[in-house]
């Protein structure tokens, strides 16, 4: 008998028809899976794939039974998914890294850039009729070139946030848990406190995971920081920032705008950001380019299948876990 692996979501490319010639592989579909049903729908897997609006947790892990051997993720956080639980029973856990780090830190600019040359202002202008010629004062916006991007999080796409800002002229300052003094000389960027680097910043790019200690990590005391001209973008998630406080500072202009790809609540975006004119919101669409996607299809499917086939991938999230199977069998 094959074994079985289920699937989240239909996932772009061919990777999955490649899989199934080895597995049972039962796909949900294009719209989401209901708890009940992720719950009856993994019974008896080796292997679940899942986006990451999907919570795996110690009853997806308990329902799955103890032939559960890997769980790989649709993306590079892997905040839905339990990895202390997957540990614990001796489940795999695999992501997306490295595959869709230029995506994200294009839309990064995309937004900075949407917001400082009212971008999303002039379309919604134009289709509503209210374009009668060129005006010398008509949607004045700020240019980027001299201004100074802020980077909190230097991992893959915070440092490729820093190249492409810098790569249109603007000065680079990041904050991080640790200093990168290699990527300092490379870029030319500086390293400052996280309160310095608020207050100094014209455009503040979020690239943090989700953690207990990046939980609200900007906040009433964090946005008061920030220039009366300056911008927030956060393409990392939702809940790295209070949005109640957010929301406040952006209806009384204590900034001068943000650009929002992640949200608190992922399904149910707040009705009154939706009303603000100093907010660009998008999808959680940063990693959607056709070549982020689909690597992100390759490279899930291939650490499965490795998994699976007793090979240990390299996006391996929890490898105490592999080194626990290594070491039994080099034992046994």
């Amino acid at each position: 008998m094959k074994g079985k692996i289920f699937v989240t979501h239909k996932l772009p490319g061919i990777f999955l028809d490649n899989l199934s010639r080895d597995y049972q592989v039962r796909v949900w579909g294009e719209r989401d899976i209901g708890r009940d049903d992720l719950l009856k729908e993994v019974r008896g897997c080796e292997g679940i794939i899942s986006l990451l609006t999907e919570k795996i947790d110690s009853g997806v892990i308990d329902a799955a039974g103890d032939g559960l051997k890997v769980i790989g993720n649709y993306a590079v956080g892997f905040d839905n998914i339990d990895v202390s639980e997957a540990t614990k029973r001796g489940v795999v856990v695999v992501n997306t890294p490295g595959v869709l780090t230029e995506a994200v830190a294009e839309q990064v600019i995309a937004l900075a850039l949407s917001i400082s040359r009212r971008i999303v202002e002039g379309d919604r202008f134009v289709r509503e009729g209210k374009y009668k010629g060129w005006e010398p004062d008509l949607l004045i916006g700020s240019g980027l070139r001299g201004k100074t991007m802020g980077i909190i999080g230097l991992g893959r796409i915070g440092r490729w946030v820093g190249r492409l800002a810098r790569g249109i002229g603007m000065q680079v300052i990041y904050y991080s848990r640790s200093r990168d003094e290699e990527y300092e000389l490379e870029c030319e960027v500086e390293y400052k406190a996280l309160d310095q680097l608020l207050r100094l910043a014209d455009v503040v790019s979020l690239n943090v995971p989700l953690a207990k200690e990046t939980e609200q990590l900007i906040g009433a005391k964090q946005l008061k920081l920030m220039k009366k001209t300056g911008i927030l973008i956060n393409t990392a998630r939702g809940r790295v920032v209070d949005q109640e406080v957010l929301i406040k500072v952006l209806s009384e202009r204590k900034i001068a705008g943000a650009g929002l790809d992640v949200y608190e609540n992922e399904t149910r975006v707040d009705p009154r950001l939706r009303k603000l004119d100093n907010v660009v919101l998008t999808p959680h669409t940063a990693s959607a380019t056709i070549e982020a996607r689909l690597l992100m299809s390759k490279v899930v499917v291939d650490g499965v299948k490795n998994v699976l086939t007793g090979k240990c991938p390299d996006n391996i999230v929890n490898k105490e876990v592999w080194e626990k199977r290594r070491m039994k069998k080099v034992n046994n």
